[in-house]
């Protein structure tokens, strides 16, 4: 039987495999996870970009010998992992193990095409069978259909990535959320169910790739997701606090709990569905008298309609027929029992609320619908996942102020604990040399109104120095409008594109492949937007980006920190705006040939008390406030990328 390889020799092949080159910190990070896994110790990982994390983590879960988890947070990451990295590190360990482990995607019910639904057909809120729709929505349908059907006949995943291009409202014709699920034992297509074979296939994976909410809802909601594991890998880490967040926050409101009495009026024959709507309409009363934001405390007319609402969606599950066993399983009964079932949990929760969550209002162009989420989830995850398995948690930004202790309190492990350790293993990027950081000193204060004819000249001269090449990144998308306006009238012969101008994968790709054009956005622009090159040598950010005063879940964590003796402040609203400017800087430098500038228009950073905290969150660039600095090293490199675009090379570093 052949020996198991070390890390550093798989690691190495892995990296040959796709193209790459040894580098230090991502053998020290390799190393590292291998110690993490073999000794049961909880590991903190910042790997900066450039420096190959992901086979970093991967090759020693790979020869792990027990089941190992990585959880991503975006799509992005996990295809990349799924569809590169992981064929690459089994292709080079493949010559020196003597079996591969095999490897499994899980993901959530309802990226999965439903047999059952395309076959039997999907009821419409009153429970009847709906005909496939007319133009082109019913032609996107049919397509999906047929495609369904090939992808069982051949054996393959059906997941919604291999899909044809198609919409969100195509989609729901095809697949059906865990509610909706007749479940494998009642299903005649269970066989065949796509989701049930993933499940099946991840049941002799030893490497399992998720996502951060589906980790969540096996490990704290206690819900069976995955199989039975040794330990997990949380890659983009910085994300986990807020996508368990995500994935615990429940909704409410008159037109979901309408929904929820018309599906069920269908199948129960008294009063108990007009009643859920008697509810639902008591629910649109109340909130039409209840103003948007937090909901400290309920006033008892809302903690009544609450209740109301609960003890009728009771009363309608109990009218419902039972099953006798002998007949087909009715998948409308299903599909409505299970709305009026999740209409009576969320009002049953939001009726109990107690001081581990918040309950606020929102308001749309044409509903107001009712949120809850917890405070913090930080006990959860020490309680529920660092309790029973080894953790590593790893990300580009996980270092908050110079240190690890911020982002470890976040996810409930507490500094100076010794079930846990940390390490940094940099960036293979010279940020002294490639990048400068320049604060705007001289510009006043952001002020409530957005932004000022000073920010607005500001971005004008620093977009024009650079000849386009800016990626804007603003804290609100009517700031990122305005901006786009005014600098497309001061600089006719730039091209600007704005958030909402299209979608966003086409404007990433528009202002990658065009040279000296500007893209300006909000925050899907500030994370997992990889740029590299001189499309991108100016990097703006408007503002420090705290949490809005009155956003619910921000402020009750503020007020929840301060009710333990914290600084609400400085743990909740310094500490998001710090990972948000991490990342935000972080798109200048993607590879060793990119140089660039990130442009602060907000003095506080070297002006306030805090102003220190947030730059120690920032790669190490070279620092100005020296305005006619930046604008020159923006012309040189300008210059530089004009004359390698027309010699068709890439822009010299130096």
């Amino acid at each position: 039987m052949p020996k198991t390889p070390d890390v550093r020799a798989v690691l190495h092949a892995a990296v040959e495999a796709v193209g790459g080159e040894d580098r230090p910190g991502q053998v020290e990070m390799a190393e590292a996870v291998r110690h993490a896994l073999e000794s049961g110790e909880h590991l903190l990982v910042q790997a900066g970009t450039g420096t190959g994390k992901s086979l970093g983590y991967l090759v020693p879960s790979l020869l792990h010998g027990k089941r190992v988890v990585v959880a991503t947070a975006t799509l992005n990451l996990q295809h990349q992992l799924v569809e590169r990295d992981i064929p690459a590190l089994k292709d080079a360990a493949r010559a020196t193990l003597g079996e591969v482990p095999h490897h499994a995607v899980v993901k959530g019910r309802g990226n999965y095409a439903c047999l059952h639904r395309i076959r039997e057909g999907a009821p419409d809120d009153q429970g009847t069978l709906i005909d496939v729709p007319d133009g082109s929505l019913g032609a996107e349908v049919v397509e999906l259909r047929e495609w369904a059907e090939e992808q069982a006949e051949a054996g393959h995943p059906g997941d919604r990535d291999s899909a044809p291009s198609h919409t969100e409202r195509a989609w729901r014709q095809v697949s059906v959320n865990h509610r909706e699920c007749l479940g494998a034992s009642r299903c005649a297509h269970a066989q065949e169910c796509f989701a049930e074979l993933a499940r099946e296939d991840a049941q002799d994976a030893q490497l399992i790739v998720t996502n951060h909410a589906l980790l969540a809802i096996d490990a704290i909601d206690g819900v069976p997701m995955l199989p039975e594991y040794d330990a997990v890998i949380v890659d983009e880490a910085h994300e986990l606090a807020a996508r368990v967040t995500q994935a615990s926050t429940d909704e409410l409101d008159p037109a979901i709990v309408e929904r929820a009495a018309r599906r069920a009026r269908s199948q129960v024959k008294g009063v108990e569905a007009d009643n859920l709507t008697d509810a639902s309409d008591a629910l649109a009363d109340i909130l039409a008298r209840t103003e948007e934001g937090r909901i400290d405390a309920p006033e008892d007319t809302l903690l009544d309609v609450l209740a109301l609402i609960r003890d009728a969606a009771r009363a309608c599950l109990s009218a419902f027929p039972k099953e006798d066993g002998k007949s087909e399983p009715d998948a409308g009964r299903q599909q409505a029992r299970g709305m009026v079932d999740e209409v009576r949990k969320v009002a049953d929760r939001m009726a109990a609320k107690g001081e581990t969550e918040v309950l606020w209002m929102s308001a749309g162009r044409n509903e107001k619908r009712l949120h809850i989420a917890p405070i913090d989830v930080s006990a959860s995850l020490r309680e529920k996942l660092f309790a029973d398995k080894t953790v590593v948690l790893t990300s580009a930004t996980l270092k908050l102020g110079g240190g690890f202790d911020p982002v470890a309190r976040s996810l409930g492990l507490e500094p100076g604990d010794e079930s846990w350790s940390s390490l940094d293993v940099g960036s293979p990027f010279d940020y002294q040399t490639q990048g400068m950081l320049y604060v705007a000193k001289d510009l006043p204060l952001p002020g409530r109104d957005g932004l000022e004819e000073a920010q607005l000249a500001e971005i004008t001269a620093l977009v024009e120095a650079s000849g386009g090449r800016t990626l804007g990144l603003f804290s609100s998308r009517r700031a990122a409008e305005k901006a786009a306006e005014e600098v497309r009238t001061r600089l006719p012969d730039i091209d600007i594109w704005c958030q909402g101008d299209a979608q966003l994968p086409e404007l990433a790709r528009r202002f990658a492949e065009t040279p000296s054009t500007c893209l300006f956005g909000t925050l899907s622009l500030w994370q997992g937007v990889d740029l590299p090159g001189a499309t991108c040598q100016l990097v703006i950010i408007d503002r420090v980006p705290f949490p809005r005063p009155d956003d619910p879940l921000m402020s009750a964590r503020q007020r929840l920190v301060e009710k333990r003796g914290g600084n609400g402040f400085m743990d909740v609203a310094a500490h998001h705006a710090a990972l948000l400017l991490a990342q935000g800087t972080g798109r200048l430098i993607r590879r060793a040939t990119d140089k660039g500038v990130v442009a602060i228009l907000d003095p506080r950073i070297v002006t306030a008390r805090y102003g220190s905290f947030l730059a120690a969150s920032l790669p190490d660039m070279w620092r100005t406030t020296d305005r006619d600095t930046a604008l020159a090293a923006l012309k040189r490199l300008d210059a530089a990328a004009a004359t390698a675009e027309t010699a068709g090379g890439d822009t010299p570093i130096d």
